[in-house]
């Protein structure tokens, strides 16, 4: 078999649909676009939700909110429980991708304190919980923070 022999199923391709070529072809006349009217004009495009001239319905209703999308930070929750489950003394962000528990792509992960802890392991995150704090120190591990925390800003600044 070569390329040059190929070819489409039957009933694959179909016809250009020509337009206007009279009453026999079902788009004769008005070629499909009904009768007068801004859609029937040649060039005519009316932008997605404008009505007329009639207020649209997106100015009509209130705008209410704030979306912090540029500068927010996603973290990626992992549970004291999973840590728990991990055979490693020294668990940090690299190890988590590497076993599966983070996906890959993730850049910032929080520790949380859901579950119990037994052993005592040395935790490196960008952030923990204060009961996932609370729990690895209690079991003898330590904590150690990627970055250093920021500081709220005091009030009237």
């Amino acid at each position: 078999m070569k390329l040059h022999s190929l070819s489409n199923n039957p009933g694959a391709t179909h016809r250009k649909k020509r337009k206007g070529i009279g009453p026999g072809t079902g788009l004769g006349k008005t070629s499909g676009r009904g009768q007068k009217g801004q859609k029937a004009r040649s060039g005519a495009s009316i932008r997605p939700g404008f009505e007329g001239g009639q207020i649209p319905l997106y100015r009509t209703l209130p705008h209410r909110g704030f979306n912090n999308y540029k500068f927010r930070k996603e973290y990626e929750a992992v549970n004291v429980s999973v840590l728990e489950k991990l055979d490693a003394t020294e668990i940090t962000v690299e190890s988590l991708k590497k076993a599966g528990i983070v996906a890959r792509k993730s850049k910032l992960v929080k520790v949380l304190g859901h579950g119990e802890l037994t052993r005592a392991i040395t935790v490196t995150a960008d952030k923990f919980s204060e009961s996932a704090k609370q729990k690895i120190e209690a079991a003898g591990g330590k904590v150690i923070l990627t970055q250093p925390a920021e500081e709220a800003p005091a009030k009237g600044e």
